[in-house]
Order: structure tokens, then C-alpha cells, then sequence
């Protein structure tokens, strides 16, 4: 079965930036929409990013467009999200997910069959 590991969160200022990593590993990787949510307690998963399987297609979400870059390495089974300009309201823990068709739509988080445990992005003011 397809597994994803997160990895490169941790604590940062404001302004700063931080880089998250999501390693996969099982079945065929290639084919798959990839994206990034995250969750605070008490609230709903957030979709963040995603990315297609050509990398020829990107979408953000609102409050992090133009600071947030989505990427993948399909060779490397990875993929990347570029953390810029964070605030203190970027704080969540960042998931990766992955399925071979997000239905019914990418930015859904029950559209997503796997997911990673997770990783803290902590941004202090």
C-alpha cells in the first residue's frame, strides 16, 4: 500500500521560511495527484496545494498563493512545498496526500485515499 512520510516542519519566525518534504513509497507515484492540506485543533483539514501528476498543473489556496510553491519530483518519489513569507496564522499540522483520482474534487480532503502523519509548522510573531 502507497505510504507517505512528511518531514521538514519545525519552528520559524515570521517572515521566515520553512521547506516540507513528503517521501513516497508503495504503488506507481507518477500517476498520482499529489497535495498538501493542514489542520489546526477544533477545525476542519484545509487544502492548501495541489499538483498534478505532469507537474504541468498547480493550484493554491487563497491565503497562501503567491507565498507557497508546490512541487514534485517524480523520479525521487517527492514532493516539496516551499514555504515563504510565513505568518503566524500559517501554523498547522501540514499533511501530504496522494490518490490516483481526488473525486470529487483535489481541494477535498476526503477525495484523498493516503496521507502522511503529519508535520508541525509552528510560525511565531
Amino acid at each position: 500500500q502507497v505510504q507517505l512520510v512528511e518531514s521538514g516542519g519545525g519552528l520559524v519566525q515570521a517572515g521566515g521560511s520553512l521547506r516540507l518534504s513528503c517521501a513516497v513509497s508503495g504503488r506507481a507515484f507518477s500517476n498520482y495527484f499529489m497535495a498538501w492540506f493542514r489542520q489546526v485543533p477544533g477545525k476542519e483539514r484545509e487544502f492548501v496545494a495541489t499538483i498534478n501528476w505532469s507537474t504541468t498543473r498547480t493550484y493554491y489556496a487563497d491565503s497562501v498563493k503567491g507565498r507557497f510553491i508546490i512541487s514534485r519530483d517524480n523520479a525521487k518519489n517527492n514532493m516539496y512545498l516551499q514555504m515563504n513569507v510565513l505568518k503566524p496564522e500559517d501554523t498547522a499540522v501540514y499533511y501530504c496526500a496522494s490518490d490516483a483520482r481526488p473525486l470529487p474534487s483535489v481541494t477535498t480532503a476526503r477525495a484523498y485515499g493516503y496521507w502522511g502523519q503529519g508535520t508541525q509548522v509552528t510560525v511565531s510573531s
